[in-house]
């Protein structure tokens, strides 16, 4: 499978895992927030920073019926109108141009998580390398075709989708001139647990859909984003904010500082450690042969002497017979003197 260049990166299973911190509502409705977010995230060194374009209006419909009201007793915007939680969350326009401009300077890609057509569209303007489909979009064809219409890399999150409604993303994404495709293994739910995130599905979707697979993990701590890189996982997003404490429509599922810098090195560690199906010495293990078992004299021997449990013992160093002629060797006799401390070698016998 061939590896994806957005901006002078790769990403691909020859690579280290392409890292993105998604600011998400974290920057609380205010651009210092923001800024201090994107230095955060480079500083703890991800690739990427991602935010989402859209405005309320473009979301949802300014209506207080049941329909448009939360009421699941476990969400953590129960109460909420659907309107009233994205004009919360939303990041304005006018700060997009700011926080691209800010990420680039630190070396990150920035890019962003468009709604509907008229974010697209904004977003070229600005040059985005990259775009995200949303797992609550997975299902709207005609944006997907939008955005594959750009020629640019793109993500699709896989939350809540079918393997028939993922055929139909992945087939308008490709028939709009999408090349460079990648499916994030979501579950959407917030915080997930991770019994629940069902990460043996990466390989199978890599598989069935000939594409590149990551997570966007929306568990606590790094254990299932670690895991995920040893299943294939080439992409792992998080929503990232400077501290949980400070709240947040996204925060209390958000990566800190100190717990994204953490992710970063141990799934590169996942990777590095993923390597080759290798039997046998590996070159950093030749110097280490010499401390394995083998056969040597414990006692001094004569010419003509009998070997036993006395004379013969298996310790290490390496330098004598190996174990496995130990048993044979018992009852034969001695070529040769032999002293104390002595490795045993076939012509001794």
């Amino acid at each position: 499978m061939k590896s994806i260049n957005v901006a002078e990166v790769c990403i691909g299973k020859e690579y280290k895992p392409f890292i993105i911190a998604e600011m998400s509502g974290n920057h609380n409705q205010s651009l210092e927030r923001a800024l201090e977010i994107v230095e955060a995230a480079a500083n703890s060194g991800v690739h990427a920073l991602k935010i989402q374009t859209y405005t309320a209006d473009t979301m949802t419909l300014n209506i207080e019926k049941p329909d448009f009201v939360i009421s699941d007793e476990e969400s953590l915007w129960k109460g909420n109108s659907l309107y009233q939680l994205y004009q919360q969350a939303y990041t304005p326009w006018e700060w997009h141009k700011p926080i691209f401009d800010r990420a680039r300077e630190l070396g990150m890609i920035p890019f962003s998580t468009p709604f509907d057509e008229t974010a697209v569209d904004f977003l070229e303007e600005l040059d985005v390398p990259l775009y995200k489909i949303a797992s609550f979009e997975n299902n709207d064809i005609p944006l997907i075709k939008k955005v594959a219409a750009t020629g640019k890399p793109m993500i699709i999150s896989t939350g809540m989708a079918t393997v028939a409604e993922l055929d139909e993303a992945v087939r308008a994404a490709r028939e709009a001139g999408c090349r460079d495709l990648i499916l994030l293994k979501c579950t959407s739910s917030y915080p997930t647990t991770p019994e629940n995130t069902n990460i043996s599905t990466i390989p199978h979707m890599r598989e069935l859909f000939d594409v590149q697979v990551g997570l966007s993990d929306h568990t606590m701590g790094t254990g299932v984003a670690v895991a995920s890189v040893a299943l294939g996982a080439t992409v792992i997003e998080k929503h990232f904010t400077l501290s949980r404490e400070d709240g947040g429509v996204d925060a209390a599922f958000s990566m800190e500082p100190n717990e994204m810098a953490t992710l970063v090195v141990e799934t590169e560690r996942a990777w590095q450690a993923m390597g080759e199906v290798i039997y046998g010495p590996t070159e950093k293990e030749q110097s280490s042969l010499k401390f394995r078992r083998s056969i040597y004299v414990a006692q001094a021997i004569k010419v003509g002497e009998v070997f036993t449990k006395d004379n013969l013992k298996t310790i290490r160093p390496g330098y004598g017979l190996a174990p496995k002629y130990y048993d044979r060797l018992l009852g034969s006799k001695a070529k040769s003197e032999l002293k104390a401390g002595e490795p045993l070698r076939f012509e001794d016998i």
